[in-house]
């Protein structure tokens, strides 16, 4: 089996994109405090995507799961992109978490304290699982371009280290839809 060298910029990637996130999540959170009218409808929006919880822990714990493995794979496939696809979706996301932060805190229905205790004990582990997923995607296309070999070797050694990074994100992602199904409403008192 080939060894695989992670100072090809993995880390980098990887905290790369963890900023991203922490500097779009501070844009939308300011900008949700100077324009509530456009917070509200966003988050009316993103309401009306999400729907209704489900009636039972089970299928809040499927849907949260199934939603973070399909922004985990579209992260992997818009790597492909230029290898940008990743930190455009880790700032929408960042900004978007940002956005109901404010709204959140700023509606006074919880406090920022548990706001953030509805948000940290899943999210300590989702977002890096996210970012891995965004710098398989990078990786991927970086040895597409850079890598040695035939333009196929180099897609099938790129497409090999990014599924492998992609199973360690899936598998991070059920570890926190579990803590955010069961855990974070107990800690938060938001459930």
């Amino acid at each position: 089996m080939e060894e695989w060298d992670y100072s090809e910029g993995f880390w980098r990637f990887v905290i790369g994109l963890l900023l991203i996130f922490l500097a779009a999540s501070f844009f939308g959170y300011a900008y949700s405090l100077h324009n509530p009218e456009n917070t509200l409808r966003i988050v009316r929006k993103l309401a009306e995507h999400i729907g209704s919880p489900p009636s039972s822990d089970l299928r809040t714990f499927l849907r949260i799961f199934t939603n973070n493995v399909s922004v985990a794979i579209l992260s992997v496939i818009s790597g492909l992109v230029f290898g940008i696809g990743p930190w455009l979706i880790m700032a929408f996301n960042g900004f978007v978490a940002g956005i109901v932060v404010g709204f959140v805190t700023e509606t006074g229905r919880y406090s920022f304290t548990q706001t953030m205790l509805g948000l940290v004990p899943h999210g300590i582990i989702e977002i890096p699982a996210l970012s891995i997923a965004g710098a398989a995607g990078i990786i991927w296309y970086r040895e597409i371009v850079y890598g040695e070999g035939k333009g196929a070797e180099r897609f099938k050694r790129g497409m090999k280290k990014a599924l492998t990074l992609l199973a360690l994100s899936v598998l991070l992602l059920l570890i926190a839809a579990l803590i955010e199904t069961y855990v974070t409403p107990k800690v938060s008192g938001i459930g």
